[in-house]
């Protein structure tokens, strides 16, 4: 089994699912009481949100970076960002290192495609719906992305920064989520990607008019099978 390193913390409250699913896949493959071989790296999220809302993404990619190397020399035979914002570094760690970076976008990728969607709905943080390292590395498995209008991304945002992140779950933006699915789902969204890994503790299938694809769960999947098969 190859040992699975995560840069965690992004924010720990998503990081959870990471370990949980992870553990949870291993145990299904290999039975009894198999748990993954594994390693966290997690960061004070604080420091890395100021940073991002600060523009300063040379210093986040100096810091991941660091973690990722120190994962490496702990024993990490792969690394994962347990984030989709925070993926916008991850060709940055992925030089930084000689083992394998899962990328989550795509993890996600591959399901969208597994499932035929052909168009899916996006959200996340305002830098992942908005900036193009996330859309673009989805939109390379060959389907297309849209993403809500700027009123419903500045709703989206702010729950994830202002709750989400910091374990506040409230039924009103559950609700307000609902009803932005909703619109997406009438514009032609087969699926909406939950692509920001605190979403999914907020949002799940039961809530949406079209099937979620939950980012931390495929991440961590990914993370699992490539461990035990490569």
């Amino acid at each position: 089994m190859r040992t699975i390193g995560l840069i965690g913390g992004l924010s720990w409250e998503s990081t959870v699912i990471y370990y949980q699913i992870i553990n949870q896949r291993v145990r299904e493959r290999l039975g009894g009481s198999h748990s993954a071989d594994s390693l966290i790296w997690s960061v004070d999220y604080t420091t890395v949100e100021d940073l991002i809302f600060a523009g300063r993404w040379e210093e986040v990619s100096t810091l991941l970076t660091g973690a990722g190397r120190k994962l490496q020399e702990a024993g990490a035979d792969l690394l994962l960002i347990c984030s989709n914002t925070f993926s916008r570094v991850s060709d940055d760690v992925e030089r930084a290192v000689s083992v394998p970076v899962l990328h989550i976008a795509d993890a996600v990728g591959a399901e969208v495609r597994a499932r035929g969607m052909r168009k899916v709905g996006l959200l996340g943080t305002r830098f992942t719906m908005e900036q193009p390292f996330y859309r673009d590395r989805l939109a390379a498995h060959g389907f297309e992305v849209v993403v809500p209008p700027r009123a419903q991304r500045e709703l989206v945002h702010r729950v994830i920064f202002d709750e989400l992140v910091r374990g506040v779950l409230r039924d009103s933006s559950r609700d307000a989520y609902a009803r932005i699915i909703e619109d997406l789902a009438a514009d032609g969204a087969e699926g909406v990607i939950l692509g920001c890994t605190e979403i999914e503790l907020l949002i799940g299938d039961k809530d949406s008019a079209v099937p979620v694809l939950e980012s931390a769960r495929l991440h961590a999947e990914a993370a699992a099978g490539f461990a035990l098969t490569g």
